[in-house]
């Protein structure tokens, strides 16, 4: 059958990932974050980045040790079997209708920041955003990490120069850190937050587009993770001195501390960062259709690669349905925060099914790591409450079908 080959190095590798973890949330999330937690939006990144830590070192060894384009849904079935495996990855396919409009929405914010649309001009260009990811995508996901790596200095740049400009003033934020700590709004925070790090599961789809993935997934996904924790960090500090503002806060900060010209840098910035999230998405999400064909799980018709190694079939099928669900949301007019909060949930227990399979497919040594991880699904789950209701129902539903249609077919065997 026919194999993807690596392109990517680990230095692209970190690029993708930061940018991936960067790209819609973080000229946004810090500014959602503090106006739930005021200062204890810190406590919250915080806290995020270094739990977030463990758990990715535990996807990067599994990526490196079972490459394979199914990502997580590969490691769940090497541990508990198919239909945990299928489970795992169908409710990965099925939360795109929610995580693709979530993260296009956010774009558009930095859109408007250089040009006022609305309506159906809009919606036409979020689905124009869509056409330029398919053309960016039908080259490989090599050409993107590239692009992506540049991408990632260029933000890293603008937030320490702005951090620069504005760090004189930070011995102000001593005096209402304890007065503002308040752990239950500071969990609220983290919920919201979770959404940066949506991307270290992806990355393992990608596994086999490494030359090396044994020896570079987990420097290039740890490197990547540790930046943009910073980054987010340093984001939030900047906000929290910024004037309060109804468009975007970043913008206001930027033209503070740097004189102007906010909205073309960070709208640009924000616009690549965006897009830069769907494409490995999309490209993650093409991987897992392209791998349940080829296992038929899903119809033959997505066993297709192109001569850049790229599942066109399921590619242009994953992005027509994020457009269908684009024009859905638009129409019925979903929050952005609902959208965010359901997405989370859904990853929350990708991540939780991940670490418990690491328990059974690592060695002993990373186990304080695994254990780690599981507390940190644990505590993030009671952070987002009633929002994990969608993801819970979902995985049983399709976890229900799935055992349902195991059991015909081995009756259909034994008869």
């Amino acid at each position: 059958m026919t194999q993807i080959q690596g392109n990517i190095g680990r230095w692209q590798g970190a690029g993708l990932m930061a940018t991936t973890l960067l790209g819609t949330g973080v000229f946004i999330l810090p500014q959602m974050t503090i106006a739930t937690a005021g200062v204890g939006a810190l406590w919250a990144w915080l806290g995020l980045t270094i739990a977030i830590l463990p758990v990715t070192l535990v996807f990067a060894r599994l990526a490196g040790v079972f490459p394979h384009a199914a990502g997580p849904a590969y490691f769940v079935e090497q541990a508990f079997g198919k239909v945990a495996g299928r489970t795992i990855g169908l409710i990965f396919l099925l939360v795109v209708p929610l995580g693709a409009p979530a993260a296009i929405l956010m774009t558009f914010q930095f859109v408007n920041e250089l040009v006022s649309l609305s309506g159906w001009y809009q919606l036409l260009t979020e689905l124009l955003l869509l056409s330029l990811l398919l053309l960016l995508n039908l080259r490989g996901i090599q050409v993107s990490a590239k692009l992506q790596f540049a991408l990632t200095l260029a933000i890293v740049a603008v937030v320490v120069a702005m951090f620069g400009s504005g760090g004189a003033n930070l011995s102000q934020l001593e005096l209402t850190v304890e007065a503002d700590f308040d752990f239950g709004l500071i969990m609220a925070a983290a919920g919201i937050a979770f959404w940066s790090f949506l991307g270290v599961e992806a990355m393992t789809h990608l596994a086999n587009d490494f030359k090396n993935p044994r020896a570079d997934m987990i420097p290039a996904m740890m490197l990547g993770t540790g930046l943009v924790g910073l980054v987010y960090l340093a984001c939030t500090l900047l906000l929290l001195f910024a004037p309060q503002t109804e468009g975007l806060a970043m913008v206001a900060a930027f033209d503070q501390l740097l004189g102007g010209y906010g909205a073309q840098v960070i709208g640009v910035l924000g616009i690549a960062g965006g897009l830069a999230t769907v494409n490995v998405y999309t490209a993650s999400v093409a991987r897992l259709v392209w791998s349940f064909s080829r296992e038929g799980v899903l119809p033959q018709y997505f066993d297709q690669l192109n001569r850049h190694q790229v599942p066109v079939r399921a590619l242009t099928t994953v992005l027509a349905v994020m457009a269908v669900v684009i024009i859905l949301t638009h129409v019925t007019g979903q929050e952005l925060e609902h959208l965010i909060a359901w997405t989370n949930g859904v990853f929350v227990i990708i991540y939780l099914a991940a670490m418990l399979a690491a328990i059974k497919l690592l060695r002993r040594r990373y186990m304080p790591l695994v254990i780690m991880g599981i507390g940190f699904c644990v505590v993030l789950m009671a952070a987002l409450g009633s929002n994990m209701l969608y993801a819970l129902l979902l995985t049983i539903v399709v976890a229900t079908i799935l055992t349902a249609k195991s059991i015909r077919q081995h009756r259909r065997c034994t008869q």
